[in-house]
């Protein structure tokens, strides 16, 4: 063999596809500076490269860029459609979408004893 991997069925490594799931945003505010942050932030963890889309107006923004995702103003009840391609593209949409399902984790961060 010169360097190649043998072509078996299932043997090679998978390299996903798009991947894309609509979730509606649901937290009070929207995606205002700390939600945005947490998002782009989680975008950038992945390998693969991720758009949102808001209410289906079919502008793709880039889903790692925190001026593109805070200047949509997406706010409560704005329906994200995110896509990811590339490696981990599932993965990414699944978390994004539970991230943005949990409110951006912002009750966790904000719950402070007196």
């Amino acid at each position: 063999m010169t360097g190649r991997q043998a072509k078996h069925p299932g043997s090679a490594p998978r390299l996903a596809g798009p991947a894309c799931a609509r979730v509606e945003v649901t937290h009070d505010i929207g995606l205002h500076a700390r939600p945005s942050v947490v998002f782009t932030r989680l975008a950038k963890s992945f390998p693969c490269t991720i758009g949102v889309e808001v209410n289906s107006d079919g502008v793709w923004l880039n889903g790692k860029s925190i001026v593109k995702i805070m200047g949509a103003r997406i706010r409560k009840g704005f329906v994200l459609a995110i896509r990811a391609e590339g490696i981990g593209a599932e993965d990414a949409v699944k978390a994004l979408c539970a991230l943005v399902e949990r409110n951006f984790d912002e009750e966790k961060s904000h719950a402070r004893s007196a």
